[in-house]
Parts: C-alpha cells; structure tokens; sequence
C-alpha cells in the first residue's frame, strides 16, 4: 500500500476538559483514548456529548475521498499551518469568521452560498428558508471539518490528501482531473524549483493516463524556459504524500517497493536523463513529516 513508507504520526488534540493521543498507523485512524468509539457514539445518539476525538475521527472518515483537501492543504514540508484549536472551536459554534466559510466550495449541484437570503412572502417560503439553512449548515460543517483536519499539522494534512489521491487514482472520473492535474503542479513545481531552480511559474504538471511513470521535457531558454511533467495520479500518493518527492538532488517519479523506513524508487537525476532505481532511508521529525536519503 502507498502508506507503507509511512511512519506513525500523533497529535494531541482537545478532548472533553483536556487534550488525548490522535494518531495515525498504518493507513488507519487510532484514538488510545477511546477503545470503544463505537460505543460512544451509540451514547451520543441517545443525548450523550460526543467526545472531541471521535468527532474528528468522524471529520477524517467523511473527507478521505474529499478533492478539496488537495486544495486547502500544504503543498509541501515546507509549507506551515496557522491553524489552531481556538479558530476551530469558533467555526464549530458559529462564532468563527465568516471568511472561512470560502474553504467550503460549492456542494455539488449547487452555487456557493454567501450574504443575505431574503425569502419572498407567500407560498413556499418557508421551504426554500429551510433549504437556505441546511445548504448553509452543511457548509459550515465542510469548513469546520477542514479546519479541524489542518489544525493537526502538516503531518496529518500529508497524509489526509495521500488518501484523497489513492481513492481518486485507479478511477479518475473526468470531471475531477482538473483539480487532480492542479494538485500535481502545485506540488511537483516547489520541488523542481528545489531540484533545478526553475522557478514554479515555468512548471505546467499535468495527469500522465498511460502506462509508465510520466513524462518530463525542458523546453526554451531564460524567461521562455519551460518543464512540461506529467505524472499519474497515484503519485501524489506513493511519491508526495510519503515525502519521498525530492531525495539527494534526485526527483522521485514513482515507488517500487513502498516501505519505512526503506523504500525502493525511480527517481531522475536530471531533466534529460532516464530514471534509475534507488533505495532510500526515511527519517522523521516529530510532527509526522518525512525526509529521505540515499
């Protein structure tokens, strides 16, 4: 699995009047502080409160598949997160800044919802004011989620969208390629700047459909140089999401043998040469992220 050249990753979030263990294992949520979610949640149907950590186990289950984490989230390790637990307690109760509300999107189907509503007197108000308030609580819901989800750090937030691109990559529907291709450029560029200094303006990624790795070809000179790369969508998983995209001046353009802490993979050591099998040695921070050598 993609999630092999994955270690653990953990996070203590705010639960009841204290903070419990939120961690990620092997492709799976775990709360040691909660054996039996299962449980809880049964008691929380019947009026109980439902504790902070299944809530935003519950987050994580519902957007595993969710395109717009791609967008939302970091494009790289380098990338910080701002996000924190009071920002997302406002969002939760209401309170939060209704700026966030544009991380929601349009549900599908549906325009994106914003300002005043005034319903028309007579006939059928009332049901089109309920259709308002329901459109706008789900939206709500979408931008507490993702606030929620940011707030456990780029750890979490990498591999969340390892998820998202796993589930969309042995079956990308075309209307979702688009924002598959766009989520491969905003990622591939930084590390191609990285990897030769090309500045990410001059990088155009897109979806590779066919067999193989990808493609790659550096065209033009100074302002009118450009990296064409096209990449499958599984990369995003195998390769990003591991943060196995750049290794010792090698670009890594797909996994051989997933593993932690050693991955086999095929990486590039320049733009106009083949790639070539090399094994890499993953370390980690504490936060969860990765970094690999040859």
């Amino acid at each position: 699995m993609w999630f092999d050249s994955l270690p653990p990753c953990q996070a203590q979030v705010p639960c009841g009047e204290g903070t419990h263990a939120f961690r990620w294992e092997a492709g799976a949520v775990v709360l040691p502080s909660h054996p039996d979610a299962d449980a809880e949640l049964v008691l929380a149907a019947l009026g109980g409160e439902k504790a902070g950590c299944v809530k935003l186990a519950e987050a994580w289950a519902r957007h595993q598949e969710d395109l717009k984490v791609l967008a939302v989230g970091p494009r790289g390790t380098a990338d910080s997160i701002s996000v924190d637990w009071d920002t997302v307690q406002a969002t939760e109760t209401g309170s939060g800044h209704a700026g966030w509300a544009s991380l929601a999107g349009p549900s599908p189907g549906h325009g994106v919802i914003s300002g005043r509503f005034p319903a028309r007197p007579g006939h059928g108000s009332q049901p089109l004011r309920q259709a308002m308030q329901a459109e706008m609580e789900q939206a709500r819901q979408h931008v507490a989620d993702h606030l929620a989800l940011l707030a456990l750090g780029s750890g979490f937030s990498m591999r969340l969208a390892g998820h998202v691109a796993a589930a969309h990559a042995d079956r990308l529907e075309p209307a979702n390629r688009p924002a598959v291709s766009i989520a491969i450029e905003g990622r591939v560029a930084p590390l191609i700047e990285d990897w030769i200094g090309l500045d990410p303006d001059q990088v155009l990624g897109s979806v590779h459909e066919d067999t193989g790795w990808g493609t790659l070809e550096l065209t033009g000179k100074g302002q009118d140089r450009r990296l064409n790369i096209a990449l499958p969508p599984a990369w995003l998983a195998d390769v990003w999401a591991c943060g196995l995209g750049l290794a010792d001046r090698h670009l890594v353009v797909a996994v051989l043998q997933p593993g932690w802490p050693d991955a086999q993979v095929l990486a590039l050591r320049t733009p106009t040469t083949d790639p070539i099998p090399l094994t890499l040695h993953g370390t980690t921070d504490p936060t969860g992220l990765t970094s690999w050598q040859i």
